[in-house]
């Protein structure tokens, strides 16, 4: 009333006879107040739009959310001759444990400062001190070497503070080392001991703490159109048991005898992911198919979207199964079991929560648990040219699957990284580059780029820049990273404000490094 009052008043009065009618000393203070508001001209926060992207996104949540949400990171170096995934992406995990307030981290390294392309690298542990910032000697722990990238290292703690260290695996048993001090990695491959092989053949080796403190192993049994399949130690490692079937094998519904069929024998291979519920006693799995199509028959690579024949390298669709991990049962998402291994014609009718309809990603999807204890993905799809892509958040919402674009993309090996914080915001930590698509034969053609936050305050439907986290360091402009992910304690715990991921500056050299980013505080 009184506000409406002055603004009648002020239609028809010189501001001076206003404040003659209002004697009150707090009255006037107020009058002066809305005095400034009307006159003095503000700025208000616009939309973030990025320049030769598919998408531009609304900013929601204004700058002082920005400022609020911002990290100050610190950046560390470490590891010198790395090479193309020196740090893994999210199929292959994890490459560092916290433990007794330090970071332990293994990768992939020991090639020439000016190697080509796929030299020789040796897997490496090292460990770091955030609060007193020292970064120890890298242990070499082989001496054979590889040039295959898929023989990164991963590491894990057992029950009595004892190392673990995996590497080697590409369809191989790979080796098994042990430290033979409690919490300690020791200085040399000397304080390291052999450990019984997990299994005779296994690529893409992930672990996880599991109920009762068991430690749960989930890889591909072989090559590319091989099973994927789970075994879990209650042992510290001696000794690993599974499921009596494969969880996933596309092909084992059966392949065509007919040599005369113009496609061929069905080649259906699979990429998938894997996250632990929160009690351990369920693992929730994610997946993509695509057709290996190893003797490149251009009707088998055709896509009726982009109607193509050439190898796009894509995977399609995305599937979903839940185990039980103590009875080795496997549903679908609405609780129906489903027959192991899944072959392809049941994933489609059983385990299909989003038919992408010829759009494709590379990388497959993130996991974690929402807010609803459902599982929620972060995904990457082609758009409307297979070299155009974008970042979709994906998850169940009133009784459907709601998929959300978050940001593009420009190439589908970035593997990002999602976090739903105890706040109940969600964290997106995308690879994003310059739009510019890159399959030639360098480092380039695995994606990497800048590393930006991106947050939704509103479960998902809204998404906001919120820092680059690279960017304010002038020795690393210039710069392309990837793989990043988060470090975690030995029961899968994650330690907040802390990413680990790899980086590069000169793709002609295939030379790489490791970086960790934590909060000095």
């Amino acid at each position: 009333m009184l506000i409406s009052g002055f603004l009648k008043k002020a239609g028809g009065l010189r501001v001076k006879e206003v404040f003659s009618h209002y004697t009150n000393y707090k009255m006037k203070t107020i009058l002066i107040f809305i005095l400034l508001f009307l006159f003095i001209p503000f700025s208000f926060p616009g939309n973030i739009e990025k320049e030769n992207n598919q998408v531009s996104l609304s900013a929601n949540a204004g700058n002082d959310a920005v400022t609020r949400d911002k990290t100050e990171f610190t950046i560390v170096s470490f590891g010198s001759g790395g090479q193309i995934k020196m740090i893994y992406d999210r199929r292959h995990r994890p490459q560092s444990v916290f433990l007794n307030n330090k970071v332990y981290i293994v990768y992939n390294g020991g090639a020439s400062m000016s190697a080509e392309d796929k030299e020789r690298t040796y897997p490496f542990v090292t460990s770091f001190n955030p609060k007193t910032g020292v970064l120890s000697s890298p242990i070499q722990l082989g001496t054979k070497g590889s040039h295959d990238h898929h023989y990164c290292p991963i590491i894990w703690v057992d029950n009595n503070d004892f190392f673990h260290i995996l590497s080697g695996n590409h369809s191989t048993a790979g080796t098994h080392l042990i430290s033979k001090k409690r919490a300690d990695i020791g200085e040399s491959a000397a304080d390291w001991t052999v450990a019984p092989q997990v299994r005779h053949s296994l690529s893409y080796p992930t672990v996880y703490n599991i109920y009762d403190n068991k430690k749960l192993m989930y890889f591909r049994t072989g090559e590319h159109r091989s099973a994927w399949t789970y075994l879990i130690s209650s042992d510290e490692g001696k000794t690993w048991t599974g499921p009596k079937n494969n969880v996933v094998d596309l092909n084992a519904g059966g392949e065509t005898t007919d040599e005369n069929f113009k496609l061929g024998l069905p080649e259906w291979a699979s990429y998938e992911t894997c996250l632990p519920g929160k009690d351990g006693k369920f693992l929730h799995v994610a997946f993509c198919y695509y057709d290996d199509n190893k003797k490149n028959i251009p009707d088998k690579f055709y896509n009726p979207r982009y109607h193509t024949e050439k190898n796009l390298d894509l995977k399609y669709n995305l599937y979903y199964v839940k185990i039980n991990l103590q009875t080795h049962e496997v549903k679908n998402f609405a609780g129906e079991t489903v027959r192991t291994p899944v072959d392809l014609a049941e994933a489609n009718y059983r385990c299909k929560i989003w038919d992408t309809d010829w759009r494709g990603s590379g990388i497959p999807p993130e996991i974690i648990i929402d807010e609803n204890n459902n599982p929620a993905f972060l995904h990457m799809l082609s758009e409307d040219t297979p070299e155009q892509f974008n970042y979709y958040y994906v998850r169940y919402v009133k009784n459907e699957w709601k998929e959300t674009v978050i940001a593009p993309s420009d190439h589908f090996w970035n593997s990002s990284y999602l976090k739903l914080d105890g706040k109940g915001v969600l964290h997106a930590y995308l690879i994003m580059s310059n739009g510019k698509y890159d399959r030639g034969k360098g480092i380039n053609r695995y994606g990497g780029g800048n590393i930006e936050e991106w947050c939704s305050y509103d479960k998902g439907n809204t998404w906001k820049r919120i820092q680059n986290l690279i960017q304010g360091n002038p020795e690393y402009r210039g710069w392309k990273f990837n793989n990043i992910q988060p470090v975690e304690d030995p029961k899968g715990n994650i330690i907040d404000n802390m990413l680990l991921f790899y980086g590069w500056k000169d793709e002609a050299t295939s030379e790489t490094k490791g970086f960790l980013l934590y909060d000095k505080k």
